[in-house]
């Protein structure tokens, strides 16, 4: 088995860092809609440049720390997989994003 996931794996390996960058902002895209809905209950009563300057911060500094965070830690985990399981871990990780992007009706 090895032997045929060691191929995918060698292909796809000098790209992780940016498939986990992008695995984190497809889920940002799925998802963030529902982030920010929760987020506008919680400053529906504050003024409107005040809500404003959150949504600004929100979106420019919030969505992009999160993104940096995350996509290191997502590549960390992965890394724990042996490595012939890599490869295919992100392209499962791909059709898992493709699902949810399905199951929130954005396909």
């Amino acid at each position: 088995m090895a032997q045929f996931l060691s191929p995918i794996n060698q292909f796809l390996s000098p790209y992780y860092d940016q498939m986990s960058l992008m695995l984190i902002a497809t889920l940002l895209v799925i998802y963030g809609d529902l982030i920010n809905k929760h987020i506008k209950q919680f400053i529906k009563g504050y003024h409107f440049l005040l809500r404003s300057l959150l949504f600004v911060v929100l979106c420019a500094f919030g969505y992009g720390a999160l993104t940096l965070w995350a996509a290191p830690l997502f590549k960390h985990i992965i890394f724990y997989l042996p490595y012939h399981y890599r490869g295919v871990a992100f392209i499962g990780a791909f059709l898992v994003m493709g699902l949810l992007a399905e199951r929130r009706r954005y396909i």
